[in-house]
């Protein structure tokens, strides 16, 4: 390894490292603009100047691999003349829009012209104008004060996979943006936000709303989809004013997806904030005691085989575990959180799980998707696939509807023929995958969610099985879930018990008269025409599809506003925690159940939230593993049996709105209008 020498600390660094990295391996600060860790080296801002010896003029320590014997200083009267002579460039044509910018107290150049700047200017001529330029209606941009760092055009090009932002003009005519003028199409968009490291690109909802000392910042899970994305949730008072992503390598690394980040007006518009009681056909509000009498008059006498509940996406494990107790206590076994009806969670634990882990995607050489769009379902995760496709020796292989993914790949088919050929040898990517040291499976819960789920599911296994995919130190067998509740829901075994009625069938019992009283904790997904003439008690944040057919309402609290745990789609358990407080008389989805416990005479063994997950822990112990995977044993799962030869369908036909939240935000209603409305690509493997 290559011996270097910064500021006489002398140290061994990895071969292939830049001077930048070095220096900070040493505990140098270097400023920089243009370089980012996770973006390739442009070298055009020029602010990591720092002094080799024998080398005529500074060197961009972003762009200079080390080498043995380099003898660095950072911070020699030549540096420091450099730096301020970049900084006076830099801030020749930037306006000054410091007071009105909404990136003054987090802005990169504000903190390094402070630090490492000049404290006058010997510019007396014009600055520079440059037009703003429509990119869409979630990002505002103030192009006179781009520095063309082209951050966000790598990001846009290598991570994102949607290269629409680039360079036009030369020397003090460039200018970034889309050429011809139209809104980006890519679901990571706002991480572009993050990567500007001056105001140029600002958050177009959050614009002129709030000072980022104003904010009181919380750091939670983003449950959008099923990712476990970290995020920190800004809030103001009661409100949540914008939501960032938190750096986790394991997980998202520092990237958010679109819906994550911009949905959160949607937590302000159309929420339950009191109890409602249908009375004379139309919904009335009402106090809690009055609610809760209403379910405790219907609830007498009704036999417990006549009772059911269903999970939404949005559940956390908390008040799924306390719904299971009190629906228990109730003499019931019609439970499921699998809104869709797909069949799992009834055999093996790793028939359920990414076992692979989002990080685990590094490793993979070869890649079989089947019945899934990572990109809608899930973005960041997609941008891990993309990010290994890029690093070379890796194949993909599609089965479904086709789509532009970001990356090329072998399109294999659309149904259940092609998961044949491949089950049987016949297609010819079933030898990539046998060749393959670390293949990988990606099975989308939407394929099997469907009358053919369990025997798709088994072809799956069997596929991973004769591939190699499962050995002791790999498992290349992965489900993508698409809700943050699903694997949560699972693990705590909110499944039918003996003799109990799953989705479907709890539905159908409804229709018909069998079940007379169901149980909503935030399912919306359902088809709620098919509830027939049951009571329904729904429970749950916003006035959506549920709440539209309920006979009494109970108000939830949404992600940002309870100490919850979630499930990723991988296993890792995780914890979202309180930034406001849910509004009006809604509560925490756990403590409403425990009080309706008590009106029933069914009271529950727990009256605090920690005795509640020591129970949790109890029945499950993962859930006393926070921030950490247990591994699950391969087993059966599944069951063989004919497919019918049917094409799979992406289960998300709209990204931006997928959930009760991202219904009710203006911001993602606008994203439909003006990005789904314009021209995308459906189709193509060239990425």
């Amino acid at each position: 390894m290559p011996k270097i020498t910064i500021d006489d600390i002398e140290l061994e660094v990895e071969p292939g490292l830049t001077v930048l990295q070095a220096c900070e391996l040493a505990g140098k600060e270097i400023p920089r603009f243009c370089f980012h860790e996770r973006l390739s080296v442009a070298g055009n801002c020029r602010m990591c100047l720092v002094e080799m010896e024998r080398a005529p003029k500074p060197i961009a320590s972003c762009a200079m691999p080390v080498g043995d014997g380099m003898v660095i200083r950072t911070d020699t009267e030549m540096v420091r003349k450099a730096r301020r002579g970049v900084m006076e460039f830099l801030l020749i044509n930037h306006p000054l829009d410091c007071p009105i910018c909404d990136q003054g107290g987090e802005c990169d150049l504000q903190d390094q012209a402070m630090g490492y700047g000049y404290d006058r200017s010997r510019f007396a001529e014009n600055k520079r104008a440059v037009d703003d330029k429509y990119i869409g209606p979630l990002i505002k941009t103030v192009m006179t004060r781009c520095i063309h760092c082209t951050r966000c055009v790598r990001f846009a090009a290598e991570v994102a996979g949607v290269p629409e932002l680039g360079a036009t003009g030369r020397g003090e005519n460039t200018e970034i943006g889309t050429y011809l003028e139209k809104a980006l199409t890519s679901e990571l968009s706002g991480n572009m936000i993050d990567l500007c490291p001056v105001g140029a690109l600002t958050s177009k909802p959050y614009a002129f709303s709030a000072r980022s000392w104003e904010l009181k910042k919380t750091e939670s899970i983003d449950v959008m989809d099923a990712v476990g994305t970290n995020i920190r949730v800004d809030a103001r008072g009661p409100e949540v004013m914008r939501i960032l992503p938190r750096n986790n390598d394991d997980v998202n690394e520092e990237w958010l997806s679109d819906k994550g980040r911009f949905a959160n007006d949607g937590l302000g518009r159309q929420r339950l904030d009191r109890p409602y009681l249908r009375i004379d056909g139309k919904l009335a509000p009402v106090d809690w005691d009055r609610a809760f009498e209403a379910i405790a008059a219907r609830l007498n006498g009704t036999a417990g085989n006549k009772i059911a509940a269903i999970a939404g996406d949005l559940a956390d494990c908390e008040a799924m575990a306390a719904l299971k107790d009190l629906i228990a206590g109730l003499g019931s076994a019609n439970i499921d959180c699998r809104q869709d009806g797909a069949p799992i969670g009834e055999g093996a634990r790793a028939g359920y799980l990414f076992n692979t882990t989002i990080a685990g995607i590094d490793q993979a050489d070869a890649i079989l998707i089947i019945g899934s769009n990572p990109r809608s379902e899930a973005p960041v995760l997609n941008a891990r696939i993309r990010k290994r496709y890029l690093d070379g020796g890796v194949k993909i292989g599609l089965i479904g509807e086709p789509a532009d993914l970001t990356y090329k790949y072998e399109y294999l088919g659309a149904g259940t023929d092609a998961v044949a050929a491949i089950q049987d040898g016949a297609n010819p990517f079933a030898g990539i995958l046998r060749a393959a040291e670390r293949p990988m499976i990606i099975l989308g819960s939407a394929a099997v969610a469907r009358a053919d789920g369990a025997a798709i599911l088994a072809a799956a296994r069997q596929i991973a099985e004769d591939s190699g995919a499962v050995s002791s130190d790999w498992n290349g067998f992965n489900m993508l879930h698409g809700a943050a509740a699903r694997v949560g829901g699972i693990e705590l075994g909110f499944l039918p018990g003996d003799g109990g009625l799953a989705t479907r069938a709890i539905l159908d019992g409804a229709a018909s008269g069998a079940i007379e009283v169901v149980y909503l904790l935030g399912a919306d997904e359902i088809d709620t025409d098919a509830l027939g003439d049951a009571f329904v008690i729904y429970q749950g944040h916003h006035g959506d599809a549920g709440a539209h057919r309920a006979d009494v309402i109970l108000p939830g609290a949404a992600y940002t506003e309870k100490n919850a745990t979630y499930v990723n789609t991988e296993g890792r358990v995780q914890r979202a925690a309180l930034a406001v407080f849910p509004p009006g008389d809604a509560r925490e989805d756990w403590a409403i159940i425990r009080a309706l416990s008590a009106v029933l005479g069914k009271t529950l063994a727990y009256d605090s939230l920690n005795d509640l997950r020591a129970k949790m822990e109890t029945a499950n112990p993962i859930f006393a593993a926070v921030d950490e995977i247990t591994p699950a044993e391969w087993g059966e799962f599944g069951s063989a049996g004919d497919m019918s030869g049917e094409e799979f369908r992406s289960p998300i036909e709209n990204y931006y709105m997928t959930d009760p939240i991202s219904r009710a935000s203006a911001t993602m209603s606008r994203c439909v209008g003006e990005i789904l409305g314009s021209e995308q690509p459906k189709t193509g493997t060239d990425g």
